[in-house]
Order: C-alpha cells, then sequence, then structure tokens
C-alpha cells in the first residue's frame, strides 16, 4: 500500500439551523453554513436540508438568534480588566458607600504598593462632591490610592501617591482639594500604573477580554496611547489576541505625527493608525472638554489640547504616510479645531485622499450644524458612545448641570450624523461605560433627546459593520456569504422592527416587510442574552454546554 503525502486539511463545516438568522442575504433566513473561518451559505430551512449529510457539525438553534458579532469601536482593555477584577466604584451611590468600598479594597488587598480603583461620579450622589483627601487618606489606611473619575480625565489621589511623585503640585492641573486634571494627573496615573505588574496586566486584559467575548463582543478597537497606558500594554495585548482564542483587538496608538518615521514607529506598535485618544481636550464631567462658551457651572471653557494648525499638520502626515489618524473631541470648540483641521489637511493633500483615509474622530457630542457637514464633507468616522447619553443626558443629567439645559439637548446628534452620511461606530469606552452592546444599541434608538434618537437597525449595523468600515473592512460585520465567521447566537423574545419615533412605524412582526427583525428593546425589558461568540470560526464563549 503506497504512503500519501498529507494534503491540507479541509475546513471544518458548520450548519446552525432552526433559529433566525439576521442576514441582509436573506431577511427570512433560518439556517448558516460555516465553512473554516468564513460564512459559506446563509438561506431558509429547507435548503439546510441538502447541506446536513456533507457538514461536519449541525447545530440545532431552537429558536435562538444569530447576528454578526459586535465591534466596540473604543476600549480600554487593561483598565476595563482592572475594574472588573479590582475596585469598582460606578455602583456606589454616595460619598460614604464609595468610601467603605475603598477601605474594604484596602484590607483586602495588602501586598498592593498603589491602590487602583475607577468610576466614581460625585454628580450621582446626593453629597454632589468627590471624595477629600482626608477622607481618602483615611479610607485608604495612608497607602497611596489612585482613583479615576469615572471619565477618566481626572482623578482622586491621597497624600501617599502625592508624595511619590516628585514635583506633582507644581504641575498644572493640580488642586490641593479638588481632583487632579491635566498633567498632574497623567503624572499620578504614570506612577500608579508603573506599579501594575505584567502578571497584573495579564490577568487585567484576559478578564477584560473573556468578558467582552461572553457580550457577543467579537472584536475591540483598543485606544491605547502615552497619556493613557504604555507601548508594552499595547504589545501584549496585541500579542494576547493573536496567539489566543478570543475577540479580535485592533491597535490604536494616540500621539502626534509630523513624518513617515512617526509614522514607521507607530506601525511597529502593531497600531493601525495615530488616533483614538489624541485629545483635542477632555471631558464634560471634569470640566475640561474644550467649549466656545463658558460651562453652565465654572466660570471658564474647558482645555484646548490641540488647535486647529496641529490637527493639520497630524492629519496631513498621517495621509501622506497611508496612516488613519484620530482624535478625541467633545467640546464644540474642540470639534471646531478638528474639523477647522481636517480642512486645512485636505488643501494639503488634496480631499479624496482625506476622504479615502477614513480618519476618525472619538466622542463627537457637541456637534453643531456646521460640524456634522464637515463630518460629512471629509468622511470622517464619528466613533461614539450613546451610553453616555443614557448616563448623563435628559434634563436633570449631568450634561444639564455643565451646560444648561439648552446645550445639552444639542449633545450626541446621531440622527443629524446619518441623514448628512456621516459614518457611524458604536462602542463603550469602557471602563467608562460597560461592555453591553445591546444597552449600547438601546441607547442610541431611545435617545433622551429623541430627535437624536436612530432606528434600532440603523444602531445594530453601526455596532457591528460600523466598526469593521472604520478600519476599512466593507466585507465584515455582516452575515453573507464570503464574510468573516464572526457571529453570536442569543437568547431573545419575539423579534420587531424599531424606530425611535412614534411619528414613524415602529412595530413590525409581519414577515412581508423583508425587513429582517432585532430584539424589542424597549426599556424595561430583558435585553437579549448571549449564549455563545464566535470569532474567525472559533467558539469563544459558550458552547459546548450552553
Amino acid at each position: 500500500m503506497s504512503e500519501r503525502t498529507p494534503g491540507p486539511a479541509r475546513p471544518r463545516t458548520v450548519l446552525l439551523r432552526g433559529g433566525e438568522v439576521h442576514s441582509p442575504a436573506d431577511p427570512f433566513a433560518t439556517a448558516m453554513v460555516v465553512e473554516g473561518d468564513s460564512i459559506a451559505w446563509v438561506g431558509e430551512e429547507g435548503a439546510a436540508d441538502s447541506f446536513a449529510d456533507g457538514v461536519d457539525e449541525v447545530v440545532h438553534l431552537d429558536g435562538a438568534l444569530v447576528t454578526p458579532a459586535f465591534t466596540d469601536a473604543h476600549v480600554h482593555t487593561t483598565a476595563t480588566g482592572l475594574a472588573l477584577t479590582g475596585l469598582d466604584l460606578s455602583g456606589a451611590r454616595t460619598l460614604p458607600d464609595a468610601l467603605a468600598r475603598v477601605r474594604d479594597h484596602a484590607a483586602a488587598c495588602p501586598a498592593d504598593r498603589i491602590l487602583l480603583g475607577h468610576g466614581w461620579d460625585a454628580t450621582a450622589w446626593p453629597e454632589g462632591r468627590p471624595p477629600s483627601r482626608a477622607e481618602l487618606d483615611a479610607a485608604a489606611g495612608g497607602r497611596p490610592l489612585y482613583l479615576t473619575r469615572v471619565d477618566v480625565h481626572s482623578a482622586v489621589v491621597t497624600t501617599a501617591l502625592l508624595d511619590l511623585v516628585p514635583g506633582i503640585r507644581d504641575r498644572s492641573g493640580f488642586h490641593a482639594e479638588q481632583p487632579l486634571t491635566g498633567d498632574a494627573h497623567h503624572a499620578a496615573r504614570a506612577a500608579a500604573y508603573a506599579t501594575v505588574t505584567p502578571a497584573q496586566r495579564d490577568a487585567a486584559q484576559a478578564a477584560a477580554l473573556a468578558h467582552a467575548a461572553s457580550r457577543g463582543i467579537g472584536t475591540l478597537h483598543e485606544c491605547a496611547g502615552p497619556e493613557i497606558s504604555s507601548e508594552d500594554d499595547l504589545t501584549a495585548l496585541l500579542a494576547r489576541a493573536a496567539r489566543e482564542a478570543g475577540p479580535r483587538v485592533v491597535g490604536y496608538w494616540a500621539e502626534a505625527v509630523t513624518s513617515a518615521k512617526d509614522a514607521d514607529r507607530i506601525r511597529a506598535l502593531g497600531a493601525i493608525g495615530a488616533a483614538g485618544d489624541l485629545f483635542a481636550d477632555g471631558s464634560l464631567g471634569s470640566h475640561t472638554a474644550h467649549l466656545h462658551a463658558p460651562y453652565a457651572d465654572a466660570g471658564h471653557t474647558g482645555t484646548a489640547h490641540l488647535d486647529a494648525d496641529a490637527v493639520a499638520a497630524h492629519v496631513a502626515a498621517c495621509t501622506e504616510a497611508g496612516l488613519q489618524a484620530g482624535f478625541h473631541a467633545i467640546g464644540d470648540a474642540a470639534l471646531t479645531a478638528v474639523t477647522d483641521g481636517v480642512r486645512a489637511a485636505a488643501d494639503r493633500v488634496g480631499l479624496g485622499r482625506i476622504r479615502a483615509a477614513r480618519h476618525r474622530v472619538e466622542h463627537a457630542e457637541m456637534l453643531t450644524e456646521a460640524t456634522v457637514a464637515a463630518f460629512a464633507e471629509f468622511a470622517l468616522t464619528a466613533s461614539v458612545q450613546p451610553a453616555f447619553d443614557a448616563a448623563w443626558g435628559g434634563e436633570d443629567g449631568m450634561y444639564a448641570t455643565r451646560l444648561g439645559a439648552e446645550r445639552a439637548r444639542t449633545l450626541n446628534p446621531y440622527a443629524a450624523l446619518l441623514r448628512a452620511g456621516v459614518p457611524l461606530a458604536l462602542g463603550s469606552d469602557s471602563p467608562v461605560t460597560p461592555l453591553d452592546p445591546w444597552g449600547t444599541v438601546r441607547a442610541a434608538v431611545f435617545h433622551r433627546t429623541r430627535e437624536h434618537g436612530i432606528s434600532a437597525r440603523a444602531a445594530f449595523t453601526a455596532h457591528t459593520r460600523g466598526g469593521w468600515r472604520a478600519i476599512g473592512r466593507d466585507d465584515a460585520g455582516v452575515l453573507v456569504p464570503g464574510a468573516p465567521a464572526d457571529y453570536a447566537v442569543w437568547r431573545t423574545g419575539d423579534l420587531v422592527v424599531q424606530a425611535p419615533d412614534e411619528r414613524v412605524e415602529r412595530w413590525s412582526t409581519d414577515p412581508r416587510s423583508g425587513t429582517p427583525g432585532l430584539p424589542d428593546l424597549t426599556p424595561g425589558r430583558e435585553l437579549p442574552g448571549c449564549l455563545w461568540t464566535v470569532v474567525g470560526g472559533r467558539t469563544v464563549y459558550g458552547r459546548p454546554n450552553e
């Protein structure tokens, strides 16, 4: 008997049937075939019979919903993991509650050189103020402690931490009895995170990626940078994602580019863009977003980190180098600086090249008609976080406190962006808001300012396909033949077609509509539960004993 040289292994095939498959290829699809790492076929139950005998596995969905895996377009993975595994104050409802959690954490972590925590939001507390340094010193037992506000643009720290950072009291943003901002905050953060060991970082990244997978998230856009994390943090995360089954990770590094050499260095880190949290300003909650007119509750207009000239130089250099550029911009003045700078870059390198590069802007909250039009003109992706509006919008929310009700009502105008043709990519900015994709879609539909809400279909598309388009991939984030086999399976109720405004037909279960349905996301209803998540044809959460 002659020996044969083994050929390449045949890709494993799986037939999923008996469910609801959300696909533009067939609005009535109940089945799907996956071959290796790609979608091979989507269709109806009758046609699935012809595949059943030729596949390696048949999965009976029992009515479950199959959708593309979500893409979270703005995440800080290690910080998310540290919040998941450590001191998370996002659930604290009062100042005494927060201090009690600090005391408990300090007692539980006697070996930690510096105590780390995240998520306090004094605007939600009846006391209306953050903890004082003396209160923190007492709660931490005199140990170094670094606690970021929910928006991560300011922090409260103990005296022991200040004593570890030479010259911090002379830096801009240092306040004797107020949270640290600006340079003082960056120095405190650097000192605090320098004590995170490689083992702690690895455990935090593993926890965050596992949590994302459990939420049906197949891809994360990691927004790293020298003022946020470290080069080692980014490269370790990208290496982990490349070698282990789990969500894909797309890296951004937030550092200004002025030359091809700068661009090459960013690529060498594994990042696809000099974007993400390249700060044009700060945040509204910390009074550091840059505004045209002063805050309603403070006598200043926030902080500008970049002007139009700096934006233009960065965008032009990135475009010339074939690298994606982007910025963090929240306030209306910051967004004006960004769009003016992109316009100047277009004058230098050409509008067509700017549009083709798919540069992006994170958060983009205080948009005006002029800046929305500029986003459309330059094909800027708006990478936005609807959970911000859910947390801080409304007549009595933090936005109204900071800006006054009239200005607050203009924030996060998703419907206007879509009408103008601006590409949207949805995310969480985790740990600022949780990894919660269906909650994010719900927040975009049921916006606290009704005219800014969008349909569930549009929000879902922005949270699946939109993230892929933001990185230049138009072939992914959708269940059609040839697309990557990144999908999630959900336990959910009836599927409906849902719109944000009662003047538009909100409900439809009529199959003749030809529009694939989605779960009912009406506030108060239970959100879908993830049964399993698949990335590149490999199960990364759930199954076989889901």
